[in-house]
């Protein structure tokens, strides 16, 4: 009865690794077609119905409900049309995988084209990946400084009135 048990537990660790090193190589394959700007790649990775969340922000023209794959990789191509994208930087400090979860964690920052402002900040980013397919993106992020950095100047009646 041990050796069942033992054999059990040894398939449902290699089932839990093989699920676990699934979920990795299409994290990985998200994050090339991020840093690639292939957004063909980004709606073949995506599900079609995506479970999206991303704080809403008005003030932000690419931060928006999203829930269909071609949606979600279209975000990449908005944000690269109000951003600098020689400006842009996104560093991983962690990556984590349990089973169908995944979680990155870094820094990102970045520069608004119209006003010129920079943002930064933390982000953590919460993947689940079923079938290949990325099922669920939560982006947390600095919404603060991104919402700041979109705001056109204020002006005030001693400022220079160009602004």
């Amino acid at each position: 009865m041990s050796v069942k048990s033992t054999a059990t537990t040894a398939s449902s660790a290699t089932t839990a690794s093989s699920v676990a090193e699934a979920t990795r190589a299409a994290v990985r394959e998200f994050i090339a077609a991020r840093v690639a700007g292939d957004t063909d790649r980004l709606v073949a990775i995506f599900a079609d119905e995506v479970d999206w969340t991303l704080a809403e922000n008005p003030a932000v023209p690419w931060i928006r409900p999203r829930s269909t794959a071609a949606e979600c990789a279209a975000q990449f191509a908005e944000l690269t049309e109000h951003t600098v994208p020689e400006d842009a930087r996104a560093s991983v400090d962690t990556f984590l995988v349990d089973g169908t979860d995944a979680v990155l964690m870094g820094h990102l920052s970045g520069t608004v084209r119209t006003t010129g402002k920079s943002f930064e900040g933390p982000f953590a980013l919460r993947l689940t990946v079923e079938d290949g397919r990325i099922t669920r993106h939560h982006l947390y992020e600095n919404s603060l400084s991104i919402a700041e950095a979109c705001a056109p100047p204020r002006c005030s009646a001693t400022a220079d009135t160009r602004c």
